[in-house]
């Protein structure tokens, strides 16, 4: 029996980082692990995961999975879990997979932990962690009951690759007469967010400290030369200067970046706990009292519109 199943999610034809990250850890707890794709065309992507551990990979085509909507998910995966009988079911956190455990936790009668920070088995159980309080404590969480459902924070697990190679297996698909009756009229793409920040390498972030929308221009320059991406503050995406899209923070999105430039940015608590995962933080601003200078590892006391340029230009020569 599987032990573990991982859902995996399809961006474009292939498999998200956070979720092969999730399935990675899956396959640190030990037990035979699944993993599950659903989508219209998505047997492609079956073989990327048999470099991540799965055992058995489930595919699950159908039209009507062509639309990112929950419920036609949540048939597929309780018919599978009726089938298999999983011990757990994982989630990397996204705006459709939130929508998805949810439903299915509800269909099982079942559990469902979510904004875990870490998964482990102590004694055959299995124990999360989830941190509270503007992430200044860590809850230890557990499960009443199976199939133990688990929602993990986004850029928490990094993929592992693996020399397993997982059997794939096509499953047959049935919806209940509500699922489907949702349907998107529209999809639009975010103009100017060339790059997703939940997947950059390389961050450039501004805050309020950047002085004025125009100033925007500064940091694109200088995520271009680093083959990065923008992201912004609360207070920009309030006041209309960013898309929420953009928007890192407690309210926003979790990255995880190699490299994180604060401009401008004050480094507030509700701020902090979307980018402190930062591989290295480099923080530029005037007050040399901001609280970003006590967590980053690089502070500049200045202004973002004199560094910024002058910090593009030495790359740009740099790399020429």
């Amino acid at each position: 029996m599987t032990e573990t199943l991982v859902y995996v999610e399809d961006d474009g034809g292939e498999p998200t980082a956070d979720s092969l990250g999730v399935l990675s850890k899956a396959v640190d707890l030990g037990g035979e692990v699944g993993a599950v794709l659903c989508g219209s065309a998505v047997a492609g992507s079956a073989a990327r995961l048999r470099e991540f551990g799965a055992a058995r990979v489930y595919v699950a085509e159908h039209p009507a999975l062509s639309d990112q909507v929950p419920q036609p998910r949540v048939d597929v995966l309780a018919r599978l879990h009726g089938e298999r009988g999983f011990e757990s079911l994982l989630f990397a956190t996204s705006t459709l997979t939130a929508d998805i455990a949810a439903g299915l936790a509800a269909r099982l009668e079942t559990g469902l932990n979510w904004d875990l920070v870490e998964l482990e088995r102590r004694d055959g159980a299995l124990v999360g962690t989830r941190l509270a309080l503007d992430d200044s404590v860590s809850v230890e969480v557990a499960w009443k009951r199976k199939p133990q459902l688990a929602l993990i924070r986004p850029g928490t697990f990094e993929p592992q690759r693996r020399a397993d190679e997982a059997t794939v297996e096509n499953v047959e698909v049935s919806f209940e007469d509500w699922s489907t009756q949702a349907v998107v009229v529209e999809h639009r793409d975010v103009q100017g967010e060339e790059q997703s920040i939940e997947d950059a390498v390389v961050i450039v972030a501004g805050g309020r400290g950047i002085g004025r929308p125009e100033n925007l221009a500064l940091l694109d320059e200088l995520a271009a030369v680093l083959d990065g991406a923008v992201a912004a503050t609360m207070p920009l995406v309030d006041m209309g200067w960013c898309p929420q899209s953009m928007q890192v923070g407690q309210t926003g999105k979790r990255v995880r970046p190699k490299l994180y430039i604060a401009c401008g940015v004050a480094g507030a608590i509700q701020h902090k706990v979307g980018m402190d995962r930062s591989g290295t933080i480099v923080a530029i601003n005037t007050d040399p009292n901001a609280p970003i200078f006590r967590f980053c590892d690089l502070g500049v006391i200045g202004d973002v519109c004199d560094v910024v340029p002058g910090l593009t230009e030495l790359i740009r020569r740099q790399r020429a």
